[in-house]
């Protein structure tokens, strides 16, 4: 799966990864960014997720656009063993791509265009 982080260039995006848990135990995870650019993204709720028997919850993915090439790396989720059963390990492919570029400001200015 790919998760995809569009924008302005300097904007802050903040995706959710979904994730069930049908079983009848818990399930644990620990996620780690992994990749060239990993140093860019963000767990900001933590890198670990608890998954209570036939519920649901999610994981934020942060990242801000800094630059104009696309950025990339991978959310691995490492389950954790609880009540002694280990899930399956998750990835997702994390892709960014500039939309926009607004100006931070405007500078006026007035020069000859051609001096003799």
């Amino acid at each position: 799966n790919t998760i995809e982080f569009t924008g302005g260039l300097h904007a802050t995006i903040v995706k959710q990864v979904h994730l069930k848990n049908p079983k009848s135990h818990t399930l644990a995870y620990n996620a780690i960014v992994v990749g060239r650019d990993a140093d860019d993204f963000s767990l900001p709720k933590g890198n670990t997720v608890i998954i209570p028997p036939t519920r649901e919850d999610f994981i934020n993915v942060e990242f801000t656009i800094r630059f104009l090439r696309p950025a990339e790396a991978v959310l691995i989720l490492i389950s954790n063993k609880v009540d002694g059963v280990d899930g399956a390990t998750l990835t997702f492919s994390l892709k960014s791509e500039v939309k926009n570029i607004d100006p931070l400001g405007t500078i006026k200015c007035r020069s000859p265009c051609y001096e003799l």
